[in-house]
């Protein structure tokens, strides 16, 4: 009985970590090739303008950002999709380890096009592969901007890694080593915000990893200029919260700039879009 309630528990925290999705169908450059990643060119470079990769959340396409590069000309977007994510075919992450593939992918990709300390803008799980960029030794990351997303990923549904791994573990595979558990994590990404055209092993993957990352003891080692974007709480009773969290989660970061947008849901990017939009130009101004 306690095993099943843990896997519920699980399970309810695993489909409040679903962003959503947007999908944007575009070959990746042809110099690169990665069987992880797909990457998007879009925009061309003004006068002062930076090249910036965009990553988006869990189970999201590149599509979130169009609204958001559309509000913001001027410079050239780098925009990444995780295989098995918004329609794409899992193939090199149908099994195995994810994040720090990912990552390895994604740097290789900064290297091989060539990119002269691009602005890196991570959401949701895309922030964590982005602080994950950044604390690399020879990194060549520029600025650094997460949404929404804290160091610890188990402390997004209220937990910690330390707490909440044993479980996350536990949950891959009843995710995808049982018939019930398959059922579960497909009905949750059908429910979630355009999740339906993802691979839910891919899914259960990056949750069980996410639950079991915390990089707040290396934030001290983030060299470059961050940002870190929350979303404000309607309910005015948690903004204080809310915002306590947030500066307490990245106070190692010596360089780190916290500021909330709102009212806004996880997806702040759809749900604020001239908040953030503002709040992009201006980080990619500085």
């Amino acid at each position: 009985m306690q095993t099943r309630r843990n896997v519920l528990i699980g399970a309810a925290c695993a489909a409040a970590m679903l962003p959503g999705a947007g999908i944007a169908r575009a070959a990746p450059p042809a110099l690169f090739s990665s069987r992880r990643i797909t990457v998007t060119t879009r925009g061309a470079l003004a006068r002062g303008g930076r090249d910036v990769l965009m990553i988006p959340g869990l189970a999201s396409g590149a599509g979130v950002w169009n609204g958001t590069i559309a509000r913001v000309p001027g410079h050239r977007y780098h925009l990444v999709q995780v295989r098995g994510f918004a329609g794409l075919a899992p193939d090199g992450n149908k099994a195995g380890p994810l994040l720090a593939p990912l990552a390895d992918d994604i740097a290789r990709y900064i290297r091989e096009m060539r990119l002269a300390a691009p602005a890196i803008v991570g959401h949701s799980m895309g922030g964590t592969l982005a602080m994950m960029l950044a604390l690399r030794p020879a990194n060549s990351i520029g600025r650094l901007l997460v949404v929404d997303m804290l160091p610890d990923g188990a402390a997004m549904v209220g937990g910690t890694s330390a707490g909440f791994g044993f479980l996350a573990g536990q949950l891959n595979g009843y995710f995808t080593k049982t018939k019930a558990g398959r059922q579960m994590l497909a009905d949750m990404v059908r429910q979630s915000r355009g999740g339906r055209d993802s691979d839910p092993q891919v899914i259960a993957q990056a949750l069980s990893e996410l639950a079991q990352t915390d990089l707040g003891p290396q934030l001290t080692k983030i060299a470059c200029p961050m940002e870190v974007i929350y979303a404000l709480p309607t309910d005015t009773q948690l903004r204080a919260a809310q915002g306590d969290r947030y500066r307490r989660a990245y106070a190692p970061a010596r360089r780190a700039r916290i500021r909330p947008i709102g009212p806004s849901g996880h997806m702040i990017m759809l749900d604020q879009p001239a908040a953030f939009a503002n709040a992009l130009a201006n980080f990619l101004r500085e």
